[in-house]
């Protein structure tokens, strides 16, 4: 269905996107130009790093808390930013998981009182399906294209054939890939958050020092597997006993380097298959927090390179949790024509393919 004009002349559509699956308040105007390319006029973002730190992680009764505090100041910076008032906008976008079920509520609940108090659309995303269409907005990539999708919670490999159209192709059988660089800081004495940290310090070692599993490697299906690799990890850290500088890195590189071949080796097995499912891709994308690590970031660029096909990793700032992915999301189903009801409940568990099996982790 072709997007109807409304709003200001010159303009398509502005949605108000709001996130708190998990530890980032984020709200975000997102504009539809008249080309069909969105435009992001504000995103406003505050972290809880500081409030998790102490804990090593984060702890889901004080992220709800803090969503509660930030994200009525953090929805009026926004449309101040913007220069906007509610009723100029065409919908109001919030993230109804998966995620931390409080947070979702949080969010949730502001949307609709927003959207009943201004007679807007409300319009309720799947968290995954933002990061899924990043690159829409980002990079305007036509469908079909393979979605290599890496955060703290999931890990998955996903045909991405339309608004709402998603095949999963592969997923982790046991931790995510951002999970995994979590516990591997943690082992290693890093501070939270755990996975910026890791990168660092790999910069600074030896990745040939360790000689560290690579699961999965070479199996025709798509899968991956990365709890092993952190047993490896601790195996090696419980030998060394205490552990010098020169052996944090070099254990951060050694780990680093493993989970680059073991993306490579399961993203070029999930090529495979999306060819047999869906023919050629239009691009390889790649979103999730974890797409924010520059050396990752490097390695997917040259595999592209080396098999001939485009691939499109967003900004960033626009692969960790923020508004602008929840808005666009929303700008891309309004055109759609699909909105949500005020009955919508906040879902921990939202997989994208709600035909794909469950693994036993229960987090795909």
């Amino acid at each position: 269905m072709a997007a109807k004009a409304v709003g200001c002349a010159g303009e398509l559509m502005r949605v108000l996107g709001l996130e708190t699956t998990c530890d980032e308040t984020a709200a975000a105007i997102v504009r539809l130009n008249p080309n069909g390319r969105g435009e992001i006029i504000c995103d406003e973002i505050m972290s809880q790093i500081k409030e998790h730190a102490a804990y090593g992680g984060v702890v889901p009764e004080i992220a709800a808390r803090a969503h509660v505090e930030a994200i009525d100041g953090l929805v009026r910076r926004a449309l101040a930013k913007a220069g906007v008032k509610i009723r100029d906008l065409d919908g109001i976008a919030a993230a109804g998981g998966p995620g931390l079920i409080g947070g979702v509520m949080v969010g949730l609940t502001t949307g609709k009182a927003l959207a009943l108090a201004c007679g807007k659309r409300f319009i309720a995303i799947n968290h995954l399906e933002a990061h899924a269409l990043t690159a829409r907005l980002t990079d305007g990539v036509d469908f079909p294209y393979l979605l290599l999708l890496m955060s703290g919670g999931h890990t998955q490999l996903i045909a991405v054939k339309g608004v709402g159209n998603y095949e999963r192709i592969g997923t982790t059988l046991d931790d995510a890939l951002g999970e995994a660089f979590d516990k591997v800081a943690k082992m290693l004495g890093l501070a939270y958050p755990g996975g910026p940290k890791v990168e660092a310090q790999a910069n600074l070692g030896d990745p040939l020092r360790f000689d560290l599993p690579r699961p999965m490697l070479r199996r025709p299906n798509a899968d991956f597997s990365l709890s092993g690799l952190k047993t490896a990890v601790r195996l090696e850290v419980e030998k060394l006993g205490q552990l010098s500088s020169d052996d944090i890195a070099d254990l951060c590189a050694s780990f680093q380097a493993a989970v680059v071949d073991v993306l490579i080796d399961r993203t070029r097995a999930g090529l495979r298959r999306f060819h047999d499912s869906c023919g050629a891709p239009t691009a390889l994308v790649v979103a999730g927090g974890v797409a924010a690590n520059m050396t990752i970031r490097r390695a997917l660029n040259r595999f592209a390179a080396e098999a001939g096909l485009r691939v499109v990793l967003p900004p960033p700032e626009l692969c960790t949790d923020n508004g602008a992915m929840i808005a666009w999301a929303g700008i891309e189903r309004l055109r759609l024509g699909l909105a949500s009801g005020m009955d919508f409940a906040p879902r921990a568990r939202w997989p994208l393919d709600e035909n794909a099996a469950r693994v036993h982790n229960g987090k795909a």
